[in-house]
């Protein structure tokens, strides 16, 4: 018989098809989906967080739980949609404009999703009408932003102003990546900075909270 702790485990570990089968397990058991994701999928994300924090795990690590995770999710959203289950909270997520990468913003989302999060992935080279139109479209209580060169910082700065002189001004907007600093997070008006993954959890809930 599965178990909450077996999947948490598989996810942990990164072990997509061990996690997957537990899922198929406990749904055949009778198991509610959401008790699956609350349970069972967000303790092991949050494990794998904690030791991403500590240094104990690395970038590569996080990375497949997260897939782990991902392909879990596959099979509990369209149960959770049919049973009219909402994540609490929606997040628009993506690069800002002229800037392509997306490890960061791909393990953000991630994490996100796996807090109970709808995420609104809009990937990469984003420009700020774009985000300004996925925080209307979906109600968003939260913008992410990510950029990985000094080069496109500035378009974070763009980007927030283009958020706060629209209708959804009092969207939190959260950013993040390598060259990116709390200082310049102030600089620019952004409401949170996260240097890492896991910490941008935590960060996502108390702004959104908020």
């Amino acid at each position: 018989m599965s178990t909450f702790a077996d999947l948490s485990k598989a996810v942990e570990s990164g072990k997509r098809k061990d996690a997957k089968q537990i899922v198929e397990d406990l749904l055949a058991e009778g198991t509610a989906p959401l008790d699956i994701v609350e349970q069972g999928l967000v303790p092991g994300m949050s494990a794998i967080g904690e030791k991403f924090k500590k240094n104990e795990v690395f970038v590569p690590e996080m990375l497949i739980a997260a897939r782990a995770m991902k392909e879990c999710m596959g099979i509990l959203e369209p149960l959770l949609a049919d049973a009219g289950v909402k994540p609490e909270f929606t997040a628009v997520i993506g690069t800002v404009q002229g800037d392509l990468h997306d490890i960061g913003k791909n393990l953000v989302a991630m994490m996100l999703k796996g807090a109970n999060f709808g995420v609104v992935d809009l990937g990469t080279n984003v420009s700020p009408d774009q985000f300004v139109a996925a925080a209307r479209e979906h109600n968003a209580q939260l913008v992410c932003l990510s950029a990985l060169l000094t080069t496109t910082m500035p378009a974070m700065k763009t980007t927030v102003e283009a958020i706060r002189g629209s209708d959804v001004s009092a969207v939190r907007v959260m950013v993040g990546g390598a060259p990116v600093t709390q200082a310049y997070c102030e600089e620019i008006g952004a409401d949170g900075y996260s240097q890492d993954a896991a910490s941008a959890v935590d960060l996502a809930l108390e702004l959104a909270k908020s």
